[in-house]
């Protein structure tokens, strides 16, 4: 087996008496795609925040190369900068252009020269099929575009991993084939990835693992074919039953 990129081990959740992780344990590949499923409340949301810190967690370990990035006390800027997340709220700046929104965090942070920015801004819009609209502000843009330039966004801080939380989940219908051939490209490029995601035609096509999650647990974990086609625990058969049903 290939050394992880990522490795969780018992990692443990919760928000007051409610415990949202329950020792969660996972390894993920560089170059890896993998999805997250399960119904609202599952814990899927949560364990992306956990994995790149943007929740402490109670118990457990988050590992990142090896190096835990789970210690109390550790500065949490690099670690933000190599794990992108994006969510299902676009959260851009209404009074920016969609130029000035991606080329915000990487000035500041990584403190990139403005011309040189720019330019590599100018291509990760050209590669999304957003050429023309980058000096657009927010208003302009539709859901499906403004959530492209989202992802533009973290991937400008040149992350190693990303995370997406329910991206489509916002969108209209006819907009969510946009933002997946988005995914589509960077699984291709070989973007380790994991998403928490309702659409399951594309966990099944483009995922090399799909987990099961409710209550808090990794119910079931493995392949999609064997995941959709014949899962092997009983809480996972109810879900799909239920969702493919739809």
């Amino acid at each position: 087996m290939p050394e992880a990129k990522l490795s969780l081990r018992g990692v443990e959740k919760s928000f007051g008496a409610n415990q949202v992780l329950r020792g969660i344990d996972m390894e993920v590949t560089e170059g890896e795609m993998i999805c997250l499923i399960g119904a609202s409340g599952s814990g899927k949301s949560t364990l992306l925040r956990c994995i790149n810190q943007l929740e402490p967690i109670d118990e457990g370990r988050v590992l990142l190369d090896g190096q835990d990035i789970s210690e109390p006390g550790l500065d949490l800027g690099p670690v933000r900068r190599r794990i992108g997340i994006v969510f299902q709220s676009y959260n851009l700046f209404p009074h920016m252009s969609a130029l000035e929104n991606v080329t915000l965090a990487p000035r500041r942070v990584l403190h990139e020269e403005a011309t040189a920015l720019q330019a590599r801004a100018a291509t990760l819009f050209a590669r999304f099929g957003l050429a023309e609209h980058m000096l657009k502000y927010p208003d302009q843009l539709s859901g499906g575009q403004q959530q492209r330039v989202a992802v533009i966004r973290a991937l400008a801080m040149r992350p190693e991993i990303m995370l997406f939380d329910e991206i489509t989940a916002a969108l209209d219908p006819e907009l969510v084939g946009e933002v997946l051939a988005v995914l589509r490209q960077l699984r291709e490029e070989g973007m380790t990835m994991l998403l928490a995601t309702h659409e399951m035609g594309f966990a099944r096509d483009l995922a090399d693992r799909v987990c099961f999650m409710d209550g808090g647990v990794i119910v079931e974990e493995g392949p999609p074919e064997q995941i959709f086609s014949a899962p092997q625990v009983a809480r996972t058969q109810a879900f799909l039953a239920s969702v493919l049903r739809q």
